[in-house]
C-alpha cells in the first residue's frame, strides 16, 4: 500500500510540474511513478493521510512566520556579537532533551535549530539533541532546552504529531 501512495504522490508532483494533461505527459508520469513507487515505496512514511488534515496546514502557515521571526532575531544577535569589540561568545556543545516523539517532527526541529544562526544540531540520540551553541548563557539543562527547543516544539507537535 505504501508503494501506491508513493506512486500517486510522484504522479501528482509530475502533473503539477508539467501542468499539462497531454497523454504523453501523463503516460511518462505514470511510467516514472511506477519506477519510483517500486524502488522507494518501502521507505515511504506511514500515515501520509495525516498530511491532508487542514489543521496541520494551518499550523504550518502559523509556524513559517514564527520561525522566520526567530531566525531574523538570531541573525541580528550573531551579527552584533561578531562586530562587538570583545566578541562576547561562549561556544560549546550542549545537550537538550525534546518532548517530540515522531521522527519527522524531531528531524524538522533539528533542521530549525540548524537553520537558526548561532546553533547547529550535531547529533540526535533518541530524545537527546547535541547542539553547538555560540553563546552558552546557562548551565541549567531545562533552561537551555526551553531556549533552544521550547519555542518550536508546540507548533511542530501540532503539525507532525
Amino acid at each position: 500500500m505504501k508503494w501506491l501512495m508513493c506512486m500517486l504522490s510522484v504522479l501528482g508532483l509530475w502533473l503539477l510540474l508539467f501542468w499539462s494533461l497531454d497523454p504523453w505527459v501523463i503516460g511518462t508520469g505514470v511510467f516514472f511513478a511506477l519506477i519510483v513507487g517500486g524502488l522507494l515505496g518501502e521507505i515511504y512514511p506511514d500515515g501520509i493521510a495525516k498530511a491532508l488534515d487542514p489543521r496541520r496546514w494551518f499550523f504550518l502557515l502559523v509556524f513559517l512566520p514564527y520561525f522566520l521571526w526567530y531566525c531574523m532575531r538570531a541573525n541580528v544577535d550573531v551579527a552584533l556579537r561578531v562586530i562587538h569589540p570583545d566578541v562576547p561568545i561562549r561556544p560549546g556543545i550542549v545537550k537538550v532533551r525534546t518532548t517530540l516523539a515522531g521522527e519527522m517532527s524531531r528531524t524538522f526541529l533539528a533542521n530549525c535549530i540548524t537553520l537558526t544562526p548561532g546553533t547547529l544540531t550535531v547529533d540526535i540520540d533518541g530524545q537527546d539533541f547535541y547542539i553547538h551553541w555560540l553563546n552558552i548563557d546557562t548551565d541549567d539543562e531545562a533552561r537551555r532546552t526551553a531556549e533552544i527547543c521550547g519555542r518550536f516544539e508546540p507548533l511542530l507537535r501540532r503539525i507532525f504529531e
